[in-house]
């Protein structure tokens, strides 16, 4: 069996490893290697692909429209966007309106064909083409309606029948794309036929001229900047909608990594994320620069590693917890009740699982602690359970009369906050139902004054002038993860509520570390195993 200190060295090294080599695989995706041949040009520089744009071509760039998701010639397509005098240096963006057809009204797709051909010939007719097709519409359930739940007043006072049926029916709809980023490869990279990039072979189409092998110009489209506050719901009625096309030049590094950014986001959804769960996947690259990304992957990664070891330190904490001596039992149940509800609000807020499932955990765990805390054991007596509680010590009855006077300074200013939150909301602010007003409230009581049930266990530690009782390994971690979480704040999409509940978890890890400084550690207090050095025996002296 490996003790923890060896289990604890062992996981940051494959931690650090990982690092190293997601910066390599991160450094071969960037810095792509060139054809070794290519001082050989004059002689053909067998095995090297060469760029077609070298040649400085006049080119012409079209969208089209179409229902359908191959097309095989100039038939049932519309044009949208037609730039003749196509310069791949410069950037625009245009906007156009795009009829709808009455397939894609019905709940169809429409799909959008971007060619890049030589100027003054049609796409169809010009073996020397590119295209890349990309559907205008996607499948999303229309957020509910907010309502007054006094009044039963709405958002919008109109609503079309069919709208509410599709809602009532909680059915995906059909949802207008209304940005189209294009890209082109502007380098005059020479690739290494050898040792083609694979991730960049799926947008490339070659032509043999002459003796050497050159490829068309690579056109790209970004989908990472299809962001869902850019949908827009297609209804019945619904006969034209605005498109923007947007066009920017992009390196070869960046088109790569690109490439697999966007596998990456499918990959997700193929693993049962949805739209909404992807799209915030979706703002940590498109709302960053790269450099901003980079600093984002290293505190993930961080983040990773102290979550695992604070909650490896925390089950080991409370697996080996003898009595509850010095803990507030009281800021337990808060804490698991604090930490269900948020959980419950995400939920209801349809929040991206990147915030989900951590919260979810958590709210496990907790529940786990609660049931050590008080001592509970289950024990069935046929199909019915029965459940008993254990007995406290001397040390652990003065701990529960400190928690409870804590307890009862604190009800006199929090009742009355939560309460007059809750009605204030109920009057003032639209909800989807009942339930969601209730766990609002609970939410907004939690977040707002929920650090003052974190008081009554800073009360026990002033009265029993110890901390040694606490758990200041899972407490380093955790401290750790809450200065990286307000890097966080700022990147993934979240309620404010939950953004600013960040913050205030700062202050009381401050007052904590405070409180460890003034106490300082006395082999005489209890630990946090519920043991004392004094209590243990001592070694028998050796005999020679």
């Amino acid at each position: 069996m490996l003790s923890r200190s060896s289990f604890t060295s062992l996981v940051v090294g494959v931690f650090a490893v990982y690092v190293a080599h997601t910066c390599w695989v991160m450094y071969g995706i960037v810095c792509t290697r060139p054809c070794p041949a290519i001082e050989e040009r004059a002689g053909g520089a067998a095995g090297c692909i060469w760029p077609y744009l070298a040649r400085r071509p006049k080119l012409q760039l079209s969208v089209y429209t179409t229902t359908r998701s191959n097309i095989g010639a100039e038939t049932n397509i519309d044009l949208i966007l037609n730039v003749e005098d196509f310069d791949i240096e410069s950037r625009f963006e245009r906007t156009v309106n795009v009829s709808v057809p009455k397939k894609t009204r019905n709940n169809g797709t429409l799909y959008a064909y971007i060619f890049l051909h030589h100027a003054g010939i049609l796409p169809w007719h010009d073996g020397k083409q590119v295209h890349i097709v990309s559907p205008l519409t996607t499948y999303m359930v229309p957020k509910p309606e907010e309502v007054n739940l006094l009044t039963g007043e709405s958002t919008t006072q109109q609503i079309e029948a069919e709208k509410k049926q599709t809602n009532a029916l909680d059915e995906p709809v059909s949802h207008w794309r209304s940005r189209l980023t294009l890209n082109v490869m502007v380098e005059d990279f020479v690739f290494d036929g050898s040792s083609l990039p694979a991730d960049v072979h799926g947008y490339m189409k070659m032509v043999q001229l002459g003796k050497t092998v050159h490829y068309l110009p690579i056109l790209f489209i970004d989908q990472l900047s299809n962001r869902v506050k850019d949908l827009m719901i297609i209804n019945r009625s619904t006969t034209e909608l605005p498109l923007t096309v947007s066009y920017d030049k992009i390196s070869l590094g960046k088109l790569r990594f690109w490439i697999h950014m966007q596998d990456a986001v499918f990959s997700l959804q193929q693993f049962g994320f949805s739209e909404k769960d992807a799209d915030e996947v979706k703002g940590i690259f498109v709302d960053t620069n790269l450099y901003f990304l980079a600093l984002t992957f290293f505190v993930a990664a961080f983040h990773l590693l102290f979550d695992f070891l604070a909650f490896k330190n925390d089950i080991s904490f409370w697996k080996k917890k003898k009595n509850m001596t010095g803990m507030s039992t009281k800021a337990v149940l808060w804490r698991c009740f604090s930490t269900v509800v948020i959980f419950l609000f995400l939920l209801d807020e349809q929040t991206s699982l990147l915030v989900l499932i951590p919260a979810g955990v958590g709210a496990v765990i907790e529940l786990w602690k609660v049931k050590k805390a008080l001592k509970m054991t289950v024990k069935w007596r046929g199909m019915r359970p029965s459940i008993q509680f254990g007995a406290y010590n001397e040390s652990e009855k003065r701990t529960e009369e400190y928690d409870t006077q804590a307890m009862k300074y604190l009800s006199y200013l929090l009742y009355p906050l939560c309460i007059g939150g809750a009605i204030y909301s109920l009057m003032n602010v639209k909800y989807k139902s009942w339930y969601s007003w209730l766990i609002n409230s609970f939410v907004n009581g939690v977040y707002a004054f929920g650090f003052l049930f974190m008081l009554p266990q800073l009360f026990v530690n002033y009265k029993m002038k110890s901390v040694a009782h606490l758990p200041w390994k899972a407490f380093t971690y955790k401290a750790f993860n809450t200065f990286i979480d307000d890097i966080f704040a700022f990147i993934i999409t979240m309620p404010t509520s939950h953004r600013l509940a960040c913050f205030r978890d700062d202050v009381v890890f401050l007052v904590y570390l405070y409180q460890r400084w003034l106490y300082p550690v006395d082999k005489s207090r209890v630990n946090e195993y519920g043991e004392s050095y004094e209590e243990k025996p001592k070694r028998k002296p050796h005999r020679e």
